[in-house]
C-alpha cells in the first residue's frame, strides 16, 4: 500500500500545555479516514501539523507524488469559522483563490481558471451566486464554496475539518457522495463529530484524545471508545450494528 505520509514521534504543545503526545499514523494513496476525538483532544492540531500551521516535534514526511514541484498537491477545506468572511470578494473569486499557489509567480487567474471554478461550483449548486459577496451567502453556500476552493487546485491528498456543519442533510448525503467519488482517485482526511454518519462513509477511524489510534474498521461503539478514554457520547434510534474494537496499548 503507497504510503502519503509518514508522521512518525509527533507533539504538539501550546502554552507549554502538551495536545498531542507521540502521535504515529501512516496515511495511504487511498485512505478515506474519519477523524473523532471530543473537543479539545487535538483533531484539528493534528490536521494543523500536516499543512504545516503549528510548530511540532518529530517528524512528518511526505511522499514524492503529493509534490508538484515545490508545491504540496494537499487540498484543505478549514472550519468555516476560521474564514474571513468580511473579506470584499465573491463566491468565485473564493473559490479560484484556492489556485493562489499555483499562480504565485504571475498573479493573475486565466479563463481556464475561472472555467474550472465555474464547473466546480456547478456541481455543488452554488453557480447561481458564483458573483454574490462571501459574505452575503448562507452557513451552508459557505460550506460549499470551501469545498471548491479546495478541489479546484487538484490535490492528491484532501483534509476536511468539519464539512458538514451549517449544512441541510441533502446536500450533507450530496457531499458524501461526491466525496465517495474523489476518494476513487485522490485520499481523504475528514475531521468530523458525527459519528452517526461519518462511520457509514469513511473506510478507517482515527481517534484523537491526545494520543493518536488508527483503527482499521468504520464502525465505533462506546465500549471501544471506553477503551481509548475518549469522552464522546454516541445517541442512536433504533438497531445499530456495531463492531467492538480491540483495546489500545500505551
Amino acid at each position: 500500500m503507497n504510503t502519503l505520509i509518514k508522521i512518525r514521534n509527533l507533539s504538539v504543545d501550546y502554552d507549554s500545555h502538551r495536545v498531542l503526545h507521540d502521535v504515529d499514523l501512516d496515511v495511504y494513496a487511498d485512505d478515506f479516514l474519519g477523524v473523532i476525538g471530543p473537543n479539545g483532544g487535538g483533531k484539528t492540531t493534528l490536521v494543523k501539523a500536516i499543512l504545516g500551521a503549528v510548530p511540532h516535534t518529530g517528524t512528518i514526511e511526505f511522499a514524492p507524488e503529493l509534490y508538484d514541484g515545490t508545491r504540496r498537491l494537499i487540498g484543505y477545506m478549514p472550519q468555516q469559522s476560521n474564514f474571513d468572511r468580511a473579506f470584499p470578494i465573491s463566491v468565485r473569486e473564493t473559490v479560484v483563490s484556492g489556485l493562489q499557489a499555483v499562480r504565485r509567480m504571475t498573479r493573475r487567474y486565466s479563463r481556464e481558471d475561472y472555467a474550472k471554478a465555474d464547473k466546480l461550483l456547478e456541481q455543488t449548486g452554488l453557480q447561481s451566486i458564483a458573483r454574490a459577496p462571501i459574505g452575503e451567502i448562507s452557513g451552508g453556500q459557505m460550506q460549499r464554496a470551501l469545498l471548491c476552493r479546495a478541489l479546484i487546485a487538484d490535490p492528491r491528498l484532501l483534509i476536511l475539518d468539519e464539512p458538514t456543519n451549517f449544512v441541510d442533510n441533502r446536500f450533507e448525503g450530496e457531499l458524501y457522495a461526491l466525496l465517495k467519488e474523489l476518494n476513487e482517485r485522490i485520499a481523504i482526511v475528514m475531521v468530523s463529530h458525527d459519528l452517526g454518519t461519518i462511520t457509514s462513509v469513511v473506510k478507517s477511524i482515527v481517534c484523537v484524545n491526545g494520543h493518536v489510534h488508527r483503527h482499521s474498521s468504520n464502525v465505533i461503539t462506546a465500549e471501544q471508545l471506553d477503551n481509548y478514554n475518549c469522552p464522546i457520547q454516541i445517541i442512536a434510534h433504533g438497531h445499530v450494528p456495531h463492531t467492538v474494537l480491540e483495546p489500545h496499548h500505551h
